[in-house]
């Protein structure tokens, strides 16, 4: 179990954590919500989920404490744990005109309609670059997880704001595990230093735990291949092959493994190799 999170953490010089007050099996302690910059205006990245009164008041004490405004919000991904809070800190947290909210479009491309707000999103596109004073900030497309994720590199500190496609503890859900693996393949070869995780502590051996979450779809992708071969021709209920291939999977989890073996099964598909 990792340390107990502050709620409110400075991390760096330019990158201030805001624990959105939301713990649960799938947010960990919490979605990690961040302000990054050195200047009077920062970029908030995630907004944690909607109607949590204590995250916009520990929002509000770290705007207070360091003396700072909201520049503008980025969302990693659609999931309400990340985009549910925006309503609630445009409403409560004024800033002199109406937020900038950007993150990459949804594919196929759909409308988005911000809970409670006659706002829209800005749409941005992989390689974009997002500045404030002391941070730049470029996208990164890691579809996986979700299809509209993004990950953003912070140049100056050769850091990643990896959203759920890596977290600090645990490994990731994901909705297309092809598309997830080209992700995390992409994020090792930018040989990044730190990781600011959607969820759980600061990950300060980036690359190695990157290629961990790799070895560990890997192996697992292997495993299958070994049950499919060693019984070719054989037909198995998806619930059959889980209990070969997730042995050790507590039985109040199997539902959940069935889910990552489809996937799974898919990925091969894809890749013609079953």
């Amino acid at each position: 179990m990792a340390s107990l999170l502050p709620r409110i953490e400075r991390l760096s010089s330019r990158v201030v954590r805001v624990l959105g007050c939301n713990p649960g099996p799938m947010t960990l302690q919490g979605t990690n919500t961040y302000l990054v910059g050195t200047g009077p205006r920062r970029i908030l990245i995630d907004t944690g989920e909607p109607a949590i009164p204590e995250y916009i008041g520990c929002l509000k004490q770290a705007l207070t404490d360091f003396n700072i405004s909201i520049q503008e919000i980025l969302v990693t991904h659609w999931h309400h744990d990340h985009t549910g809070g925006i309503s609630d800190i445009c409403r409560n947290i004024h800033n002199g005109s109406e937020y900038c909210i950007s993150k990459l479009p949804r594919t196929p491309h759909r409308e988005e309609i911000i809970e409670g707000e006659k706002l829209k999103y800005s749409y941005l596109k992989d390689g974009d670059v997002l500045k404030t004073e002391g941070a730049t900030l470029r996208v990164l497309y890691t579809p996986g997880h979700t299809d509209d994720h993004m990950a953003l590199h912070l140049v100056e500190e050769n850091a990643i704001f990896s959203g759920d496609c890596i977290l600090g503890e645990g490994t990731a859900v994901f909705e297309d595990l092809y598309d997830y693996m080209k992700s995390l393949e992409m994020l090792l070869q930018m040989q990044a230093d730190l990781i600011y995780p959607g969820h759980g502590p600061v990950v300060h051996d980036a690359r190695a735990k990157i290629q961990g979450y790799i070895s560990h779809r890997n192996a697992r992708e292997q495993q299958i291949l070994n049950v499919l071969q060693e019984n070719a021709g054989k037909s198995f209920t998806s619930m059959e092959l889980i209990k070969i291939v997730y042995k050790e999977t507590p039985e109040n989890l199997l539902i959940a493994a069935e889910n990552n073996l489809t996937l799974h099964l898919r990925k091969l598909e894809k890749e013609g190799k079953q």
